[in-house]
């Protein structure tokens, strides 16, 4: 029979198959201690960008930051997010700032300023996906979390990046373009082009050299496999490679990150899984 706290981390593990299947696939790859870990993870911060997106149940920033802080401070408080959130910091060395940094980074959101440099893209990359991988170190490098952590972040940042190069097009209906100013111009590339959805050389350099940027972030990470604890290797590995994958589907799709949604087809992502199986077979 389940216990309560069992059906907290279910609740946490229906956030991230609603949201992700990628990272649903990849991260219950992992034994039950360390997947539990990441879906209360994953929902803290799916929570946070749903305030910011949906007006998740009349919750404000501040009113989930309130919570932060009373979660910090040791209060009850009485969800299954919360509950679950509070086994994980038990069970492992987690820190609080990158909680925090999350939310800051959700405000940038909540109050949208083009970005004009592409060290303020990053910045705000780091805050909104670069935290995920600091808060989750802890969990898939018991042993190692101090050393994988700034690799874990590089490997937040190039998910978001592809998360903005993916998602282009859904974006500017939102009214947000996270391209920065000063690389646009780089590439001669007008937010007249980008409200015609025009994809022509231009775009397509300027894009190839966002994309250059997050491979560079998943290469740094992938050369820092070996911190990780060996139980997490193939399933870290996984959620790397699935997203690096939307990349190429993007390149496979002739650039259309306006009219077409890029993802992995289920086929894809078992070879992905597969090959990965293998490989750490053959390592070992």
């Amino acid at each position: 029979m389940k216990n309560s706290l069992d059906d907290d981390f279910l609740f946490c593990e229906n956030i991230i198959k609603q949201n992700s299947h990628s990272f649903h696939t990849a991260f219950s790859l992992l034994e039950k201690k360390e997947a539990q870990a990441v879906y209360a993870v994953y929902a803290f911060c799916r929570k946070a960008d749903d305030i910011v997106d949906k007006n998740e149940g009349g919750y404000s920033l501040k009113k989930f930051e309130d919570e932060l802080k009373s979660f910090e401070k040791g209060e009850y408080i009485d969800s299954p997010l919360w509950r679950a959130l509070r086994s994980v910091f038990e069970r492992y060395e987690l820190s609080i700032q990158p909680f925090y940094d999350m939310l800051s980074g959700q405000r940038m959101d909540q109050n949208f300023c083009v970005f004009t440099t592409q060290e303020q893209l990053e910045n705000y990359c780091y805050l909104v996906a670069g935290t995920v991988g600091m808060m989750l170190a802890p969990i898939i490098a018991v042993k190692n979390h101090k050393i994988i952590a700034p690799f874990a972040a590089e490997l937040g940042k190039a998910m978001q990046i592809t998360n903005i190069l993916r998602d282009i097009g859904e974006d500017f209906a939102m009214k947000r373009v996270y391209l920065p100013i000063k690389v646009m111009k780089m590439f001669r590339y007008s937010m007249d082009d980008l409200s015609k959805s025009t994809i022509n050389r231009n775009f397509k350099n300027l894009w190839e050299y966002e994309a250059k940027i997050a491979k560079n972030y998943y290469d740094r990470f992938l050369s820092a496999v070996e911190y990780l604890d060996e139980k997490s290797i193939k399933p870290v590995l996984a959620s790397a490679l699935l997203y690096q994958k939307i990349l190429d589907k993007v390149r496979e799709n002739g650039y259309d990150c306006f009219g077409s949604r890029n993802y992995v087809t289920q086929d894809e992502k078992k070879i992905i899984i597969s090959s990965i199986f293998l490989r750490e077979e053959r390592r070992v």
